[in-house]
């Protein structure tokens, strides 16, 4: 099969999910690299009132990270952030949109500490995927853009979390006027290609076959979420590699070496080929 392979969305949740054995069933089916994106606040930690109570979310995704990386014949990292959907649970809880909005960009500086430390790869942000009002909307766009920001500010990139759609042009001009290049702008859950960002592609065999047939940059993921309650959702950690093996039968070699090789190392500058060939060390 085509190596490497890289699932560049899943959750490992180290207190309520199977954690760093899930990223063994992603290897034993010929995975090599995950980037593993914490799971929100709420299921790691509860309930948050200031920027520092994120962080012990954050330091469970680094070491989940690290000891997924044992398992893999490449390696993983962490992609740290705050789930748009958090202003919802704020608000709900007595925050003003505007309150909620300082909060999760409170968290976001958290984030980028362990991104311009070392131990993250890149953040993570976005808004709503649903249905809100204006003055959360607007409260959401504005941590969005200040992700990208601080993405620029210790250049990384940023996944996004948002709503459905193909047109994102927006949102990577947003990027740029704060100094992120429109290609390390990834759309997270992607079921094809897009306008504006780079797109991860929720690896389905319709919505894989037109991110090949754009002939465009694209990633692929599984947004697997690690819940005992839920498993195999959204995907299973194998789900990748077979879609890998898929692909390869249908002749998409090129295709593949966009998604696994090329695109990684335009959007994270990160070498999927000379991680598989060195040994690593655990580290994330």
């Amino acid at each position: 099969m085509f190596q490497p392979v890289l699932d560049d969305h899943l959750h490992l949740d180290p207190v309520n999910g199977r954690g760093a054995a899930a990223a063994k069933d992603f290897a034993a089916a010929g995975g090599t690299h995950l980037l593993v994106l914490n799971k929100p606040s709420w299921d790691l930690v509860g309930e948050v009132d200031e920027g520092e109570d994120f962080r012990e979310a954050f330091e469970l995704t680094c070491e989940v990270t690290r000891e997924a990386s044992d398992e893999l014949e490449g390696r993983a990292w962490p992609v740290l952030g705050v789930h748009p959907a958090l202003v919802s649970q704020l608000v709900d809880r007595g925050y003003d949109p505007e309150g909620a909005r300082d909060l999760m960009q409170a968290g976001l500086d958290v984030a980028a500490e362990f991104v311009a430390d070392g131990p993250a790869l890149a953040l993570k942000s976005g808004r709503p995927h649903y249905d809100v009002d204006d003055a959360v909307w607007a409260a959401s766009n504005e941590v969005m853009r200040y992700a990208f920001e601080l993405g620029a500010e210790v250049g990384s990139a940023v996944q996004l979390h948002t709503e459905g759609g193909e047109d994102f042009t927006e949102v990577v001009e947003w990027a740029e006027d704060a100094g992120l290049p429109r290609e390390r702008v990834v759309k997270h859950y992607s079921s094809g290609p897009v306008e504006g960002p780079v797109p991860s592609v929720i690896s389905r065999k319709d919505e894989l076959r037109a991110a090949v047939e754009s002939g465009e940059p694209f990633m692929m993921e599984t947004d697997f979420i690690d819940d005992p309650d839920r498993p195999g959702a959204v995907l299973g950690p194998k789900t990748v590699p077979r879609r890998t093996r898929w692909l390869a039968e249908e002749g998409h070699e090129d295709a593949l070496r966009t998604a696994h090789v090329e695109t990684p190392a335009r959007v994270y500058g990160i070498d999927t080929e000379e991680t598989l060939e060195e040994p690593e060390d655990g580290g994330a």
